[in-house]
C-alpha cells in the first residue's frame, strides 16, 4: 500500500472535508485496502464520509 498515492486520491476527491462513501469504496477497491483501513485514513486526514451508504466507514 502506498499511503501517499492513496492519500493523493482522497485529496482529489474530496470537498469542503467530505467524500462520498461511494467514492471512498471505490479509492479502497483500487488500492487494494479494506474499507476499514481507508476510514483510518480518512480518520487521520479528518475527512468525514458523506452518503454513507452501509456503515462501512465509522
Amino acid at each position: 500500500m502506498d499511503k501517499e498515492a492513496i492519500i493523493e486520491k482522497v485529496r482529489v476527491h474530496t470537498k469542503d472535508n467530505r467524500i462520498a462513501c461511494k467514492q471512498a469504496i471505490r479509492i479502497a477497491d483500487e488500492e487494494n485496502i479494506s474499507p476499514k483501513d481507508l476510514g483510518e485514513i480518512l480518520n487521520e486526514l479528518k475527512i468525514k464520509v458523506a452518503h454513507c451508504q452501509l456503515g462501512c466507514f465509522p
